[in-house]
């Protein structure tokens, strides 16, 4: 019982670690810290404690940061397959943790080696399928998630086809997303729900970036509307899937309201907080998008906690 509530315990560590790593990668672009240690990795400037400035503050704590929640996460790892029978959970951690390996190689990559803006948006959506496997691995010890592996509600191939879609739809808006900031573009569309003004502005440079990807952030709002409403019209509202539905709708509607929030807010001191309230949600949005997939996926008849 003890080894099961230190289990527990280390996955709900790792899923809140790697969404800190979320924000505080965020934040390191917004302020544009990328450089604050210079071309030294994993050293800052040739120093293993740093002279401060806030760039290098921000930038070596977020390295600070990752580095205890792969600890962390290597501990869950090691947790789960000592004590864990569940061959989802031990499917979650280890993919999470060659994310986790995967991105820590990129990100030393990018340090030593300057990189495009396209490749450093990868990063983003690396760190993002690692939060939505260490939000996978936490629900199988939640209360509702303790049944995972066997919540298989009726959906047709259709549905279950169009949550995936939707799904890696999802995942390309995120990385347009992070293209947006990673190219410093954000200024391209300095209004909101209008583009400078206009329905269709001028379609060049970083207005171009910026409404395509406010483009596909509505189509995947019109997605996931009739997403939810599918799911509600064939299973019961007890159900786990319509829970998720229920949930993937609200960080929708939340998300492209911090979308327009962080637009108008460009240029004052609430931009930085707009900005770090976008990554939650859409963290929190695409883990449930990943949650769902999971729902489609066939059921054991028996799962090992």
């Amino acid at each position: 019982m003890k080894t099961r509530r230190w289990l527990r315990r280390f996955t709900f560590l790792s899923m809140y670690g790697m969404l800190l790593i979320l924000i505080m990668g965020a934040l390191v672009t917004k302020t544009e810290s990328g450089r604050g240690c210079g071309d030294d990795w994993p050293l800052c400037n040739g120093k293993f404690v740093p002279a401060y400035t806030i760039e290098s503050f921000i930038e070596y704590s977020h390295r600070f940061v990752s580095g205890v929640v792969g600890i962390i996460l290597l501990t869950t790892l090691i947790l789960v397959f000592r004590y864990s029978g569940r061959k989802d959970a031990k499917w979650f951690v280890s993919l999470a943790m060659f994310c986790t390996i995967l991105q820590a190689i990129l990100g030393a990559m990018a340090v030593i080696w300057p990189q495009s803006s396209a490749v450093l948006a990868l990063h983003f959506g690396i760190s993002l399928v690692t939060f939505a496997l260490t939000l996978l691995l936490s629900m199988i010890y939640m209360r509702f998630g303790l049944k995972l592996s066997e919540t298989r509600p009726y959906l047709s191939r259709r549905v279950k086809w169009a949550i995936w879609l939707i799904t890696v739809y999802s995942y390309g808006v995120v990385y347009l997303g992070a293209f947006v900031r990673h190219s410093n573009s954000g200024g391209g569309c300095t209004d909101w729900p209008l583009c400078n003004g206009q329905v269709i502005p001028e379609l060049s440079g970083a207005t171009l970036i910026v409404f395509i990807h406010r483009f596909g952030a509505i189509l995947m709002m019109l997605f996931v509307l009739w997403l939810f409403f599918t799911i509600r019209k064939k299973v019961g509202k007890r159900d786990n899937l319509y829970q998720a539905g229920k949930w993937m709708l609200i960080y929708a509607l939340l998300q492209i309201v911090s979308g327009g929030f962080m637009t108008l807010m460009m240029g004052q001191d609430w931009y930085l907080l707009a900005s770090m309230l976008h990554t939650i949600l859409i963290s929190c949005l695409f883990g449930i998008l990943c949650y769902l997939c999971v729902l489609t996926l066939p059921g054991r008849k028996k799962a090992t906690k």
